[in-house]
Order: structure tokens, then C-alpha cells, then sequence
């Protein structure tokens, strides 16, 4: 099953989401919920309308396809923001929380080392999370 990239972004009041094998395949939502369901309809809206117009589909959109949600570092925090306190975040990152709520904001944007510690962090607590058993 192929696996195809989108996008998602924080704007000033929603989400927004855009395919980059689709150019012009774009779509908004108030929760990222709602914007992983629009972006499906607009995926599958915008392949049907290649299809119409005779233009080539990328191959990795024939057949059954996957959808990997990749985020900018304030979608994300946003995103799991009632799951995940900055504290939390703190602790897992080693970022302080006032840089974190300046990620989150928008007000600053994190250098890629930052980036990858969070995103490192995350991805470490889900090993840990996989390896629980109650």
C-alpha cells in the first residue's frame, strides 16, 4: 500500500492540509479531526477530476493508498494540546515551557534540532506506551 504525505498547518483560526504529489489539493478544518476528513474528500474530489480531465493520477494514488499526517510544529501542539501539558512536554523534550508556548503560539518557530527533540520525544513515549500491558 502506497503512502502519500499531508501536510498540516495551524493558520490564525483552523487547519489547513495540502497533498504535495496533488498540487492545488487543499482543504481547511477547525480540529484536526475534521481536516483529516475533509482532506479524504478533497483527495478523492481532486483525483476524479483528473480522471475527467484525462490527466495522469500519481501512481501512488491508483489503488488503495495510506495518508501520513506529517505536522508543523505548532499544528502539532496544538493539536495535542488537551492530551499533552507543557509540562509534560518539558519533561519529555528537556524544552522549558515558555519556549514551548512560543512554538505553539506561532510566535516563534523552532530551529530543526528543537524540531527533532520533540519530535524524538514523542516517538519515545509511544515506544513506551506500546510496551505497556495492564
Amino acid at each position: 500500500m502506497e503512502k502519500n504525505i499531508v501536510e498540516i498547518a495551524y493558520t490564525s483560526n483552523n487547519f489547513s492540509a495540502h497533498v504535495p504529489k496533488l498540487p492545488g489539493c487543499v482543504s481547511t478544518g477547525q480540529t484536526p479531526n475534521e481536516i483529516k476528513n475533509n482532506i479524504k474528500d478533497a483527495i478523492a474530489f481532486h483525483i476524479k477530476g483528473m480522471q475527467e480531465d484525462n490527466d495522469p493520477v500519481p501512481a501512488s494514488f491508483k489503488g488503495n493508498y495510506e495518508l501520513v499526517y506529517k505536522f508543523d510544529t505548532q499544528s502539532l501542539l496544538k493539536y495535542y494540546k488537551g492530551i499533552f501539558t507543557q509540562s509534560a512536554l518539558e519533561r519529555l523534550s528537556g524544552i522549558n515551557q515558555r519556549q514551548l508556548s512560543h512554538y505553539s503560539s506561532g510566535l516563534k518557530k523552532p530551529r530543526p534540532l528543537q524540531r527533532k527533540k520533540i519530535e524524538d520525544a514523542l516517538h519515545e513515549l509511544g515506544k513506551e506506551l506500546l510496551a505497556v500491558e495492564l
